[in-house]
Parts: structure tokens; sequence; C-alpha cells
């Protein structure tokens, strides 16, 4: 009897080949966002009056929810990345946009809204970073 020869394994499959490290990091970075955002949602709704500012609630329940607006936008940045190899020069910059941004606007306004005191242009600069993300994501989707 003949033995077959040795032959190469094959690829595995695209859906379980390995991701770019940035459709990883996006990933990561949706999930925590949204982590974040759903504990800061839960210490808005039951922490007392006296750990916020002044109308600081209402400040610190914006940070939440444009967290939880933008933690799906980068799981998504992360699955477009990973199905295209990363090769998306755009997709990726509107990503690292939306994680600056995110982090600097919802930091920053959560921070007013607990204590009171504003960071200075933090806030204005992490709303323009994720406008200037949104709209590297439309441009990426146009050059399509």
């Amino acid at each position: 009897m003949m033995s077959s020869p040795a032959s190469t394994p094959a690829a595995p499959p695209a859906a379980i080949a390995a991701r770019p490290c940035a459709a990883r990091f996006f990933q990561v970075a949706g999930g925590v966002l949204g982590l974040l955002s759903v504990a800061g949602g839960a210490l808005v709704a039951h922490l007392p009056d006296a750990m916020f500012a002044p109308a600081g609630r209402a400040l610190a329940r914006e940070a939440v929810e444009m967290g939880m607006w933008h933690a799906p936008v980068l799981l998504v940045v992360g699955l477009l990345a990973g199905r295209d190899g990363g090769r998306r020069r755009l997709l990726l910059l509107a990503g690292g946009g939306f994680v600056a941004g995110a982090v600097l606007f919802c930091g920053a306004v959560a921070w007013t809204g607990v204590t009171g005191r504003h960071p200075g242009p933090v806030a204005p600069t992490g709303g323009s970073l994720l406008m200037l993300a949104w709209l590297m994501l439309v441009l990426d989707g146009v050059r399509r």
C-alpha cells in the first residue's frame, strides 16, 4: 500500500483567521467604553445628589449617553477593520478619532458633572474629534 505524500495543512477559513491588531483594539475599546458607560449610568442613577456638582447629574448623564452611542460604533469599526485586513486608512483614522474623542469628551463632561470644574478645552476637543471621526467614516464609505 502506498502512503500519500505529505501535504501542507490547509489555510484556516477566513472567519477564524487571525484578525489584525487594529480590529482587536477597536473591538476591545468598544467593549471597554460600553462597560464604563453602563457602570457610569448606574452611578449617575444611584449616587446621592451630594456626589454631583449643581446640575452635575445631567452633565454626567450626557457623558454616559455619548459613551453608549460610540461603543457600538467602535465595535463596527473593529469588525470592518478585521474583515478588510486593516488596510482602510480612513476607517482606522476614524476609529482612532472615536477612541480619543470619546475619552476626552466623555471624561471631561463627566469630570465637570462631578467636580463642577471645567477642564478647559478638553470636551470641545473631544467633541471635534468625534465629529471628524464621523466624517472620516462617511468618507471611507464613499470611497468603497
